[in-house]
């Protein structure tokens, strides 16, 4: 007659391993420090991981620790890898001296004492300007998209 001793070993430790709430708060915690939003569910052992990563490397991370879990018989990896902000847009330059002079010089026009000058999309500031309405010219004077602006002004 058999033993019936070692199937009994057998299924007391398949019965006392952990159980699933105990994996998926081991998950959840090994998923902590991952960089992403994610979140996982357990049912019996097998781990699905559902939420979203900035990249894929902590996509693959986060499936590789929650694998490293005690009890766990499987992963599914739901995780959405977030698409990359859109580049911004390139800076234009304005490339025509006429537009730029003009544009410039009707800035200027508001300042008594400032003259501006445009050679090869570089603006030249030259005269005398109060300190209380530098930041103003040079935000005006920056919209126009010059190559470079040469502030030589005198402030007052």
């Amino acid at each position: 007659m058999r033993s019936c001793l070692p199937l009994l070993l057998a299924l007391t430790l398949l019965a006392c391993g952990p159980n699933d709430q105990h994996i998926v708060s081991e998950v959840n915690t090994s998923l902590a420090a991952s960089g992403g939003a994610i979140s996982a569910t357990v049912n019996k052992g097998v781990v699905t991981l559902a939420g979203t990563c900035p990249d894929e490397p902590c996509k693959a991370s986060s499936e590789a620790a929650a694998a490293k879990v005690k009890g766990v018989k499987q992963v599914i990896n739901n995780i959405t890898v977030m698409p990359p902000p859109p580049p911004l847009p390139p800076v234009e330059i304005n490339a025509s001296d006429d537009s730029l002079s003009t544009a410039v010089n009707e800035i200027a026009s508001s300042y008594k004492t400032v003259k501006a000058t445009v050679k090869d999309g570089v603006v030249t500031l030259t005269g005398e300007l109060k300190r209380s309405e530098l930041a103003n010219l040079m935000q005006k004077v920056t919209a126009t998209k010059p190559k470079k602006i040469d502030n030589q002004l005198q402030i007052k």
